[in-house]
């Protein structure tokens, strides 16, 4: 929060601060400086240009989504990593938010192909690591300009189960395909067990009971339960520009 006058009047103007932030200056006892908040517009404006820039040199781009808790011995690593190296056989690009988990088990199976595994990290207080079978990745300061180029390219996105995050590019993702924001293009969620409840929430209250979504808007995702099944979904679309 910084203070600056207003009409001869001392007025507040608030800007949102990530934890670590507010600790420090709180720390510091200093408040944040107007001019340091309009040059934050400069570091976003450049966090895409170079995001831009870095996925214009993939093709057939497939953006995989999911959990960062999974571990080798969990179903659903194995179907990502099988999954990755399906993707990878057919010259499609893999591409995930480059941590553990889901996103380390696509990017294994495409690497393990030698297929191109690409990696879109981000910068947290508690590093998050660049798992190893990335082999072109790049980093971002702010989640949103990093969900802006997960989504920028891809001709499909996989979700498998995974926790918030997930659910948050998921339904975002959603959004813009149900607006005409960007067009339809293979929504795939992987794993009926995990997906199902969601699912039938979404079909009996959201569109049956309250009708906040049209019957069209159930066409916008595919449920599957294997890497194959989606597989074959993925191969049928076509490709596509930037959104």
């Amino acid at each position: 929060m910084i203070h600056r006058r207003k009409h001869g009047q001392e007025a507040v103007c608030r800007i949102p601060l990530a934890s670590h932030e507010i600790v420090e200056h709180a720390d510091r006892k200093i408040p944040v400086k107007l001019q340091d908040v309009t040059w934050r517009i400069f570091r976003i404006m450049a966090e895409f240009v170079e995001g831009f820039e870095f996925l214009a040199e993939s093709d057939r781009e497939v953006s995989v989504f999911g959990s960062t808790r999974f571990t080798e011995d969990n179903h659903w690593y194995g179907e990502a990593r099988k999954l990755g190296r399906l993707l990878a056989d057919h010259g499609f690009t893999v591409i995930t938010g480059g941590g553990p988990g889901v996103m380390e088990a696509a990017n294994r199976g495409a690497f393990e192909r030698n297929g191109e595994s690409i990696g879109l990290n981000i910068h947290l207080p508690k590093e998050q690591r660049t798992n190893p079978y990335v082999k072109r990745s790049h980093s971002f300061h702010y989640f949103f300009t990093r969900k802006v180029m997960l989504a920028a390219a891809g001709q499909a996105y996989v979700f498998f189960p995974g926790g918030f995050g997930t659910l948050d590019e998921l339904t975002e993702l959603m959004v813009l395909i149900q607006t005409k924001k960007m067009q339809r293009i293979p929504i795939v969620l992987v794993g009926k067990d995990f997906w199902m409840s969601f699912l039938q929430w979404i079909q009996s209250s959201m569109h049956h009971d309250w009708e906040t979504i049209s019957s069209e808007d159930l066409d916008i995702y595919t449920l599957v339960d294997s890497a194959e099944e989606a597989f074959r979904l993925i191969r049928k679309a076509p490709d596509r520009s930037f959104f």
